[in-house]
């Protein structure tokens, strides 16, 4: 079963896209931690990030850095703090979280995001 990543990458389903190429798709959380929280993910549905062979996780790591120096540059924080999580979606994902200070990356934080600002964002990061 396709999962709701891949519903987005297919555009089955509506996403924030900010980066596409290939192999690799970035799209803004709608559940951030602070504005900007970007998920980027391979196209390919394959459950965790160590289960990817390593070229295709060479390509989305290279990728991750590249977007977290887009995303500093344009949200002019700190820093762009990452993590990865393996349970929520059975679809490897990188979350890249835009700080100015290490409280900006606690979890307690989590909102729901509006359209408005989340279209907002997507013209902003737009790679």
């Amino acid at each position: 079963m396709s999962t709701i990543f891949s519903k987005i990458i297919s555009g089955e389903l509506p996403g924030y896209k900010i980066y596409e190429d290939e192999y690799v798709c970035a799209f803004l959380d709608i559940n951030p931690i602070q504005k900007g929280h970007t998920l980027v993910l391979p196209k390919l549905e394959i459950d965790d990030m160590f289960s990817l062979d390593e070229v295709l996780y060479d390509k989305v790591m290279h990728r991750v850095r590249y977007i977290a120096q887009v995303m500093k540059a344009k949200l002019n924080c700190a820093r762009v703090c990452v993590f990865v999580e393996g349970y929520n979606i059975p679809h490897a994902h990188v979350h890249l979280v835009p700080t100015n200070k290490p409280e900006d990356f606690d979890k307690i934080h989590l909102y729901h995001a509006t359209d408005e600002e989340l279209a907002e964002m997507q013209k902003l990061l737009l790679a």
